[in-house]
């Protein structure tokens, strides 16, 4: 139940509270339980564990990475149903880690943080939720995620409209799109995967593209029995084909992706393949092949998407849209498309790099004035200089371009749950990175950066405002996972 101002007094100060019960939270939790560590809670502001799993619930709604792969390694499942499973079955699959580890205790509901602020002479952190009770704990996991809040531009004249609005995180499936006129602004990855799985239901769809996304073949197809059954009577055998598929994602998609490489052509050439295999009409043709490097912005999946387009009762934009209109919406060029339903999916505000809400460490200083401007700076992307016991999962520069985020945040987990076991065991008061290790850390980062096809030329939503990348790390994620395999405390400044 959510917490309420009555109950706000004397709660005890807890040995660690993590903020979020997404895939991350959830790992944590897990991980402090393995550590022994018990004294925890894990705070969510929403009613249910999942995260951007519970959230997303739009047509077509799924991963594009294999479901083998995206999935803890000490929990695999076996049933997966698809190649690439859709949101509702990830959701249940989380669900049931929680379940199963134990984990129910501990969480907390309808919780949300709003501030936090170290006290320096007690060593713990003050947690402000949004009714206005104060959480206290020694250390904080900040769990929170960079897919939480949907990022809606400031559309002109967008109260004008008459119809039916619907971002792609927060879908209404009380709006009908059967027979009815669909405007989709966008074309990322939600965009990619609403498209084909609402084109046949609707009258006419109007796609409003800024710039066209490379998008190769996903091949999804229902996981036959006999392996299931093979991979739950040996599991073994299941942890060698999740290996398999980490060992793809890292020697061929990885290349691809983060560099400038001969497989970043023949990738290039693969995406091209896809979209003109499908696409006939060589004035379409033009409108959907990037002007960009492959790997610039994030490279999309799908096999149906093209098909679609090609569609008669479906119509592609590029012309710059102006402004919301009573009956739809005006392009700068004075053209007006009706339209009953806009769908705006226009993806996400991404926090990884920037803090979630005002955050307070050491001396009074916030977060934001530690990191120095904008752009996240964090050891290894969890610890801050200046920000005690606090650690961030997923962190800035912790984002994979290329495989299963959970490689990253599995490494995370143990590493964070190490630095806490240290903190408890040695009963100190605050443990914060030193300065010139995450400098250090920072800049050779930035350097490596440099190197990658992330900063070829094109703006993407990796890039801050200076052109520099704070979201994803700039090499493979066995790279990352192997550097977070043990905590050294000579890296920490102690009190």
């Amino acid at each position: 139940m959510p917490q309420t101002a009555a109950n706000a007094i004397d709660l005890p100060t807890r040995d660690v509270i993590v903020i979020g019960a997404g895939f991350s939270g959830i790992n944590a939790g897990i991980r402090l339980r393995a550590e022994g560590i018990e004294d925890f809670l894990i705070l969510e502001r929403a009613d249910d564990v999942g995260g951007t799993w519970r959230d997303n619930t739009y047509p077509g709604c799924a991963c594009d990475v294999p479901s083998h792969l995206y999935s803890y390694s000490f929990e695999q499942n076996p049933d997966w149903s698809t190649t690439y499973s859709g949101s509702a079955e990830i959701q249940r699959y989380i669900q049931r880690c929680a379940m199963k580890y134990d984990l129910h205790d501990h969480l907390r509901f309808g919780v949300g943080i709003v501030r936090a602020d170290f006290d320096d002479a007690d060593g713990v952190w003050r947690l402000t939720a949004s009714d206005g009770t104060i959480h206290t704990a020694r250390a904080v996991i900040s769990a929170v995620g960079g897919l939480v809040e949907p990022s809606t531009p400031a559309f002109k004249s967008r109260d004008d409209f008459k119809g039916a609005v619907v971002h792609t995180a927060r879908w209404d499936h009380d709006v009908d799109l059967a027979g009815r006129k669909v405007v989709v602004i966008g074309t990322g990855a939600s965009a990619i995967q609403v498209i084909p799985s609402i084109c046949d239901e609707v009258a006419q769809l109007t796609v409003l593209q800024r710039s066209a996304p490379y998008v190769l073949p996903k091949v999804d197809r229902a996981l036959p029995e006999r392996m299931k059954a093979t991979f739950r009577r040996l599991p073994f055998a299941q942890t060698l084909f999740r290996r398999t598929l980490l060992a793809i994602t890292e020697g061929l998609v990885g290349p691809a992706v983060i560099l400038d490489s001969p497989l970043a052509t023949g990738m290039k050439k693969l995406a091209l393949r896809n979209m003109r295999t499908a696409i006939e009409d060589p004035t379409l043709r033009e409108k959907l092949t990037p002007d960009y490097d492959i790997g610039c912005k994030r490279v999309l999946f799908a096999s149906n998407y093209y098909p679609a387009l090609a569609r008669d009762n479906v119509s592609v934009e590029t012309t710059a849209l102006d402004c919301f209109t009573e009956t739809g919406i005006r392009l700068v060029d004075g053209r007006e498309i009706e339209a009953d339903v806009i769908v705006t999916a226009t993806g996400f505000k991404i926090n990884i790099a920037e803090p979630p809400f005002p955050i307070v460490g050491a001396g009074g200083e916030t977060l934001a004035e530690k990191w120095g401007g904008p752009g996240g700076k964090a050891y290894k992307g969890v610890a801050t200089a200046g920000v005690p016991n606090w650690f961030f999962m997923l962190g800035p520069n912790t984002g994979p371009g290329h495989t299963s985020v959970l490689v990253y945040t599995e490494a995370q987990a143990k590493y964070i749950t190490q630095a806490i076991r240290t903190l408890l065991d040695k009963n100190l008061t605050a443990i914060a990175v030193k300065p010139k290790v995450m400098r250090r850390y920072h800049d050779k980062l930035q350097n490596r950066m440099r190197y990658t096809s992330w900063t070829s030329g094109c703006q993407s939503w990796y890039l801050d405002a200076h052109g520099e990348n704070h979201t994803l790390f700039p090499g493979l994620a066995t790279e990352y996972a192997w550097s977070m395999r043990r905590f050294k405390l000579s890296e920490y400044e102690v009190v």
